[in-house]
Order: C-alpha cells, then sequence, then structure tokens
C-alpha cells in the first residue's frame, strides 16, 4: 500500500547517535535578551512532548491519501478507514489490552476521564488521591466521591486506599483513579498493588497514564487495571488526540458521551413523530462525529516508535538524564526539590523544585529568556498537590499559571523540569549549568510581572 510503503521509507533513522529518538524543533533557535541566539532547549515535556520526526514523517506520508472514515465507498475512504482501525488495533497492543477490552479516541486525558465519569453507573462512589491532575481530579461531579489525604509512601497509599474502600457500601459500584506518574514529582505510584486493592474491595480501577506512557511500558494485563487513558500529545503524537481502553460493560451500557452520526447504528422515525436510536455497542458508541483519524494515526505510529526503540533502552538512558539533573540540583543548597515518596523512589523525568530567595516565574523566566531553556513555573493543574509540597494552606487560591507576583516576592508556586526520549544531553547539561548560574551570580536582565507572567523588562 502507498502510504506504508512511504512512512517506512527511513527507519534507519529512528534513532540517533546521542541516544535519543529524533524530535521535531531539535534545531530551532530562539534570541536571547542578552544578545544573540542559541539552540531552543525544550524541558516542558510534561506539559506537551514534542513530536517525533517518525510521526510527523507517517501523517506527511498519509496527507495525500486523507479521506472521511466509515463513510465512503471510494478508495480514500477505504483506505483512511483502515487506518484508523488499524491504529485502534495499534494501542490495543501498545497497552497488553485484554480479549473484550475497547480501545475509544477521545481528544486527551482529559476527555477520556470525562468519558468515563460520564459512564459510571448509578451511585457510584469514586475514590481520588488530593495528589492527582486535575484531569483526574474534577471529572466525578455527578458520583460520590471522597478524596483521599496525599501518602508520603508507596505504602502508605496502598493502606490509605484500602481503609477507605473498607468503609464503603460494599453492594454498590465504586472506582477508585490514580496517576501512574506523577506530573510534578514524577514519582511511580504502586498502580498494581493499589489495583489489586481495588479489586478486593469490589471496586474498579483507572489508571491515568498521561506521564507514565511516554517513559514506562504500560500493560493493562500486568498492572491489572480496568481503564487507562493517556494523551497523544506527551506520548510525541501531536493533532488532539488521546486514548481511553478498557472493560467494555461499563461503556456499552451507558449513553453515548456524544451523541450524533457514527455513535447511531440505525435511527428511525415513529409513529408519534418521535426518533428511535440504536446505538452501537463497539467504541464507536463513544466516537460520535467525523474522528480525528490523523489524531489517531498519529498515535499509533508513536506507540510503533517507542515500541520499536524499546523502553528498556529508553528508560536507562532517561534514568541517566535524570541522575544527571538531580545530582546537579543537589549542589546548590538554594534548591529544594519536591517530593512525596523521597528521593530514594523511581520516578520519571519530570522534577519540580523551588529556589530560595526566588519568585518562581522569575526564575522560569530567567532560564528562558537569558538561557533559552523552556520550563514550566506554576501549580501545574494539580493545585492541592503542590500546596501540599509547599506546605501552604491547601485552601489558598490559585491559578495554573504563576500567580500575581514581582521578581524577589514569595509566590506560592514551583519550577518544573521534564524530559523524555527526544532530549539531548546539552539541555539536560545546560539547564543544570543556568541553574547554578542564577542562583550564584542572578539574573542578568531587569524583569517585570504582566498579566501574570513575569516577562523581560524593556
Amino acid at each position: 500500500m502507498s502510504v506504508s510503503t512511504a512512512a517506512a521509507a527511513d527507519r534507519t533513522a529512528c534513532q540517533d547517535t546521542s541516544g535519543s529518538l529524533p524530535v521535531l524543533g531539535r534545531d530551532v533557535t530562539v534570541p536571547l535578551v542578552t544578545g544573540g541566539e542559541v539552540t531552543y532547549a525544550a524541558l516542558d515535556y510534561a506539559a506537551s512532548a514534542p513530536a517525533l520526526q517518525r510521526v510527523w514523517d507517517d501523517v506527511a506520508a498519509y496527507a495525500p491519501y486523507y479521506g472521511s472514515v466509515h463513510r465512503g465507498a471510494g478508495y480514500l475512504s477505504q483506505l483512511s478507514t483502515d487506518l484508523f482501525e488499524n491504529a485502534r488495533r495499534t494501542v490495543e497492543e501498545f497497552l497488553d489490552c485484554r480479549d473484550g477490552d475497547q480501545v475509544v479516541f477521545t481528544r486527551s486525558t482529559t476527555d477520556s476521564l470525562n468519558l468515563l465519569a460520564a459512564a459510571l453507573p448509578a451511585d457510584c462512589q469514586v475514590f481520588v488521591f488530593e495528589t492527582e491532575h486535575h484531569a483526574s481530579l474534577l471529572p466525578w461531579r455527578d458520583a460520590r466521591v471522597t478524596y483521599l489525604n496525599a501518602p508520603r509512601t508507596p505504602g502508605e497509599a496502598v493502606a490509605t486506599l484500602e481503609r477507605a474502600l473498607a468503609e464503603r457500601d460494599p453492594h454498590g459500584p465504586a472506582l477508585v483513579c490514580v496517576t501512574g506518574a506523577s506530573n510534578v514529582t514524577g514519582e511511580l505510584w504502586p498502580v498494581r498493588e493499589l489495583a489489586a486493592a481495588a479489586h478486593d474491595h469490589g471496586a474498579r480501577i483507572v489508571l491515568d497514564a498521561a506521564q507514565l506512557a511516554p517513559h514506562h511500558p504500560v500493560s493493562v494485563r500486568e498492572l491489572d487495571v480496568d481503564w487507562v487513558a493517556f494523551s497523544g500529545h506527551k506520548l510525541y503524537a501531536p493533532f488532539g488526540s488521546g486514548v481511553l481502553a478498557g472493560r467494555a460493560d461499563w461503556l456499552t451500557a451507558a449513553e453515548p458521551y456524544l451523541a450524533g452520526g457514527g455513535a447511531s447504528r440505525k435511527v428511525s422515525r415513529r409513529v408519534d413523530g418521535g426518533v428511535d436510536v440504536e446505538w452501537h455497542e463497539s467504541a464507536a458508541r463513544h466516537e460520535a462525529g467525523s474522528p480525528n483519524v490523523i489524531g489517531a494515526y498519529s498515535i499509533a505510529s508513536a506507540c510503533k516508535a517507542l515500541t520499536e526503540a524499546g523502553f528498556d533502552a529508553l528508560v536507562a538512558r532517561e534514568q541517566q538524564l535524570i541522575d544527571t539533573v538531580r545530582a546537579g540540583l543537589a549542589e546548590v543548597p538554594e534548591v529544594r526539590v519536591l517530593s512525596l515518596f523521597g528521593d530514594d523512589a523511581p520516578r520519571v523525568g519530570v522534577i519540580s523544585f523551588v529556589v530560595e530567595g526566588w519568585n518562581s516565574s522569575h526564575f522560569a523566566a530567567a532560564l528562558s529568556a537569558e538561557y533559552g531553556i523552556g520550563v514550566r513555573d506554576g501549580l501545574f493543574c494539580a493545585h492541592p498537590l503542590v500546596r501540599t509540597l509547599l506546605g501552604s494552606d491547601p485552601q489558598t487560591q490559585g491559578e495554573c499559571g504563576a500567580p500575581e507576583a514581582a521578581p524577589g516576592e514569595k509566590s506560592l508556586n514551583a519550577i518544573r523540569v521534564s524530559f523524555g526520549a527526544g532530549t539531548p544531553d546539552e539541555h539536560v547539561e545546560r539547564f543544570v549549568r543556568a541553574v547554578k548560574e542564577l542562583v550564584r551570580d542572578g539574573a542578568q536582565w531587569n524583569y517585570r510581572t504582566v498579566e501574570g507572567r513575569c516577562v523581560p523588562a524593556v
């Protein structure tokens, strides 16, 4: 087939000599306020990872063959339908799904978890730790929600959940929602043990794998979770796509997430003038409208690229980057790295910290303007967790971005550096050097606060 032939033209370029995977934007240069330009160091992977070159090449090869899926008799429509459904099977394999599991394509992790929330059985009780990203903390508005305090060890997380589940009504449905890797600390959560605790108490569990899937293999079977949700834009795939994969029964029993074409199998008028609808029982039930076929295809391409590169090698190299960053930050007494489970906890390439004497927005702005390094500052859409880690009042109001605080003023936010399979060694080394220089010498430029953001003064 023409698409697959073109897309496979340059597989030998899948991994470069540095051991990282080629991504778009590696050669982009940005201006510095101090003069000149520098290659941009993208160290905000936890928000959105750059697209793999492999993914972009696959999408470019497919683009001339684009057609509407499921609805056309023409060759391009049939080709696009095959690509879309094959993408579903690729994701099933990537997640090691069970027989009978469904893979539903969504817009993001947030969309996936809201879909599941809409499919909960009546009177379902949901258990969620306060440490979750808002995407998994907030969707359960129509359920009875029990929010669990932040644990300080993996064992405490399991014990906390077991105590809460033991006190619930054992006859009603229940769901546990848990992250696989924190988007704030990068720490890995004891997913398999939490799944066992949930099942022992008659509950189900959904895994927010947005930060886990790009860094570690995720097996639905081995982790024994009921559902997995993740986003394409964190998995090196662009185009606003996501996945909800797992058990079909609650999804099939629920009303469609969206009503419209594609979700409906048969529609007919009644004698009384109304409409009768027979909905699909497959994943299409929750995929109404023309699907994002390019988004689904890009996710499948990323899944293949990561699988072929080998997670063992990717994890080993990322651990080297983690060690470099943590060792460098440990040499700066003014830096405090945020952690729930302690220094020895396994983690992915996500590290948050604060710097004594610095407003976090000011520090992040200086990294960008003076060193060409892109990090993130704020509460990372995980407000309760960051406030707990900072020791601030959990009721304090805040925003996902930087609060209104001028350079030098105290801010209730942190700085996050994150990286992954596309990060060159030089970017991490430049970051460590920049942190040390900023703490030692201060910023070279003046900064001011504009609409909540710290920016270079002009």
